[in-house]
């Protein structure tokens, strides 16, 4: 007979001789932007004010015949479930939009639509790596990376990013790093935390390695259309490419639609099929609404992308302006994105992270740049996806930091 639990048991008290949980739960960690997030909610709510530069969400409200398109969709029942790739109507439309913007030909039956961008990312890791194979990562880059790769048992190699280049990709140390073991390669441009964005000559270059050595390409271009002189090119355009390549890209950052949980990928024939069987197993499907939310971005009038890049361009001045004119600080001018990533290692700091802790503690939140890989070490990601008064406080406080930290350091 089994006895029951008394009303003084401690519930939790069994939890120890349960069987121990999965290694791969143990293997995936939470990512530092939204754990500095959470850090300055808290503080805001007991009534300290906080300016935020840690997250990458514009301040912009989603554009209004966007919103129109997702409120008409709900009253109109477009609550259900719907097919897991995504309609086919926003399918064309993206397949459209990549043909239009990049020079991307795909068909709509290769697009699978998906709540938000992280998905892609995911999807793709768990569809092609198995325990053993090496995955080649930008450093600094986008932690999802690194965190899905060693979730799925992977090993994520690093790619080492370095700011006296401009955060390029070094051709040599990726041939470096390319063993018999490497099978897929991710790239960002624009990058996060970075902003840079690939050459074309290193696209071909890269182009070419991964033919060579029969590679797979995930090619993240969330922040495709943010960029502030030439657009970035993808490396699915050029021929042969889009065989092999999974191009990634959304609504969140364009289109001011973070909470819309839409993004989209762009995935090679045989890769159709599998992740549109993980995509069932996961999420169902992605809203209806938000889908026709979706193709009102896309098929809709363009000035709100035009408008909040331009708003973008004067804020990414300001804050490099202002950062380079900081004793100890240096900053490189981001080609795209909506992050600048200082070098702030000549401060003389033990490490970024207890420099970005007093930042934080004295009202502006930003990230280590070792939140984003070991490469990162030395600088510090800023957001400028705020409102510029927002923005020259928040320099205001970086800078008060900094001056005090620059005396002292005069001073010993």
């Amino acid at each position: 007979m089994i006895e029951q639990a008394q009303p003084n048991d401690d519930p939790m008290s069994s939890v120890e001789t349960l069987r121990p949980m999965a290694a791969r739960a143990r293997r995936i960690p939470g990512e530092g932007a939204l754990e500095t997030l959470s850090r300055a909610l808290d503080m805001e709510a007991r009534g300290i004010d906080i300016i935020h530069l840690e997250i990458g969400e514009p301040d912009f409200p989603t554009p209004t015949h966007i919103v129109q398109a997702g409120v008409d969709a709900i009253r109109a029942g477009r609550t259900r479930y719907g097919p897991a790739p995504g309609i086919w109507e926003l399918r064309e439309a993206i397949a459209d939009h990549l043909a239009a913007s990049r020079g991307v030909r795909v068909s709509p039956e290769r697009i699978i639509v998906t709540p938000g961008g992280k998905p892609v990312i995911f999807m793709t890791v768990l569809a092609l790596v198995e325990k053993g194979d090496e995955v080649i990562i930008p450093d600094p880059g986008f932690p999802a990376y690194e965190a899905t790769v060693r979730f799925a048992g992977g090993t994520p190699v690093s790619l080492p990013l370095r700011g006296e280049t401009g955060f390029q990709v070094n051709i040599d140390a990726l041939k470096e790093r390319i063993t018999r073991r490497t099978k897929l390669l991710i790239l960002n441009s624009p990058g996060n935390p970075t902003g840079s964005i690939i050459r074309a000559a290193e696209l071909e270059a890269i182009a070419e390695l991964a033919l060579q050595h029969n590679l797979w390409l995930l090619s993240d271009e969330i922040y495709s259309q943010l960029y502030y002189d030439e657009p970035p090119k993808s490396i699915a355009a050029i021929p042969e490419m889009a065989e092999r390549t999974i191009l990634l890209d959304g609504f969140s950052k364009s289109y001011a639609m973070t909470g819309w949980r839409l993004g989209y990928g762009a995935f090679p024939k045989p890769l159709v099929e599998p992740v549109t069987n993980i995509a069932i197993n996961n999420y169902s499907c992605t809203p209806l609404f938000a889908q026709d939310a979706g193709i009102a971005a896309l098929r809709g009038p363009q000035d709100c992308v035009a408008a909040m890049r331009e708003a973008y361009r004067v804020r990414r001045n300001l804050v490099v302006e202002r950062l380079n004119a900081m004793p100890g600080v240096s900053c490189t001018m981001p080609a795209g994105a909506f992050y600048a990533l200082p070098d702030v290692s000549a401060l003389g700091t033990a490490n970024v992270r207890t420099f970005t802790n007093h930042l934080l503690e004295n009202g502006v939140a930003v990230l280590p740049g070792v939140d984003f890989g070991r490469h990162g070490e030395g600088y510090m990601r800023i957001s400028f996806a705020t409102a510029q008064d927002k923005l020259r406080e928040g320099l205001r406080r970086i800078e008060a930091a900094v001056e005090t930290l620059h005396r002292s350091n005069q001073t010993t």
